[in-house]
């Protein structure tokens, strides 16, 4: 890191200024991301990001799913009637 360097007390104090709020400004941020985190962890959160995972999974291989499941079910109910 290079070495600053000053020719007035003004421009020290702007930069201690800057510093300041730069540093409120990422504390605030820690606070934020903080809260996130505890929002993200409450039991219903997870549960609604475990139902979200799974429409989207579902979504995307929906057509597969019941091209698999459809014929496994016809030949479930049509052995059901026939009593086997």
């Amino acid at each position: 890191m290079e070495t600053k360097k000053y020719s007035s007390y003004a421009q020290i104090e702007l930069e201690l200024e800057i510093l300041k709020v730069e540093r409120e400004l990422n504390l605030k941020r820690i606070v934020l991301n903080v809260q996130k985190t505890k929002e993200s962890l409450l039991p219903i959160n997870l549960i609604g990001g475990f139902v979200r995972n799974y429409k989207s999974f579902l979504s995307t291989y929906s057509g597969t799913i019941l091209n698999i499941a459809i014929p496994i079910f016809i030949k479930w109910i049509l052995k059901r009637k026939r009593g086997n």
